[in-house]
């Protein structure tokens, strides 16, 4: 951190390239992207890629970037996408869908991880009603970041499959925070990739890599991604100084986000007695809700600032409090010192 004082929990994306990444990143063989001639780009697509189980892959500057490609890619203008109304892709990437993709989007309740495929199916509308607008694709999201970081099972993925497929339609993955599920809960990479038509997996999260996230599908669909990127303005050029760090946070960052979720267990711990948890915590997200305590969610942050700890503000009451690379044992200690004091009042 640039002050050794402030304790960061305000997001995984605040982490800083470690030695080792900083070095992989100054070694990095390049070339131009734009052309294809990028190896460290290349080798990076190739590799998560195969760690999904999927045919390709595209490097692009931005979970947000990825995500809008791969819906492009689902969903042609004028028709519809399937979300939860807290999805990232609805409420964090500033109308995208409906300002570049010309996506309409209906959404089910926001239930975090606890998706309801019966929910979804009767939600699905087939092409071909009376100027009705016909569903293309589901979206869903692991782990989902509004949903406390909560994991959607497996079993609940196999059934959203099973009706996807019997309506035609797509499934896509906002997985940014994929590789905390896998670890959490022991998924393969590939078992998740076979699930989902297309995914976009971020490395400047709990990874630790500066920039970046990977759009994943088949061959076909990726060779379209590659023009929907250069239109939005992603065709990066010498870009392998940049997969070089997601080549190293996926060789030496993805297992240890298991002490992640060791340290965002213990945050929870320590404000659970006084009944601002929200929910479960699976992995390194604890969500606060303070609809019973006297503070509200900016007043927490502003006390909780004045010593030394950052936090999420998400709502007037409710609060985030996220583990990550950056984040030690004594971080933790601290920040839970602070918590509990401001909260005991």
């Amino acid at each position: 951190m640039a002050d050794a004082k402030l304790v960061d929990l305000r997001s995984d994306t605040v982490t800083r390239p470690t030695p080792g990444m900083r070095a992989a990143m100054a070694g990095a063989e390049v070339g131009d992207d734009v052309y294809g001639e990028d190896p460290s780009v290349n080798a990076l697509e190739a590799e998560v890629a195969a760690l999904f189980g999927h045919e390709a892959a595209l490097f692009a500057p931005t979970g947000s970037m990825a995500n809008q490609i791969a819906l492009q890619l689902l969903v042609p203008p004028g028709e519809e996408l399937l979300c939860d109304a807290d999805a990232h892709i609805v409420t964090y990437e500033v109308g995208a869908a409906a300002a570049y993709g010309g996506i309409s989007t209906r959404t089910w309740s926001p239930v975090g991880a606890d998706v309801d495929p019966e929910v979804v199916a009767a939600m699905i509308r087939p092409a071909g009603g009376y100027h009705a607008v016909p569903t293309r694709a589901v979206a869903v999201e692991q782990t989902h970041n509004r949903g406390g970081g909560g994991i959607i099972p497996l079993a609940t993925l196999r059934e959203l499959r099973r009706i996807v497929d019997d309506a035609g339609i797509a499934l896509h993955c906002d997985g940014a925070r994929i590789w905390h599920a896998h670890v959490a809960d022991g998924v393969p990479l590939h078992t998740y990739g076979g699930l989902f038509d297309t995914l976009s997996v971020c490395l400047s999260k709990g990874l630790g890599a500066p920039v970046g996230s990977v759009v994943v599908g088949s061959a076909e669909k990726i060779e379209r991604a590659r023009t929907i990127r250069k239109r939005l303005g992603g065709g990066m050029r010498q870009a392998g100084i940049l997969a070089a760090a997601g080549r190293y946070a996926l060789a030496h960052h993805v297992e240890r986000l298991a002490e992640d979720h060791v340290r965002a267990a213990r945050l929870a711990e320590a404000v659970a007695p006084f009944g601002v948890l929200a929910g479960t915590v699976r992995s390194n997200l604890v969500p606060l809700d303070l609809s019973k305590s006297t503070l509200d969610a900016p007043g927490l942050a502003a006390a909780a600032r004045a010593d030394g700890v950052l936090i999420s503000v998400l709502g007037p009451r409710i609060a985030r409090l996220v583990t990550h690379l950056d984040l030690d044992d004594d971080g933790v200690d601290r920040a839970a010192g602070v918590l509990t004091r401001i909260l005991r009042g």
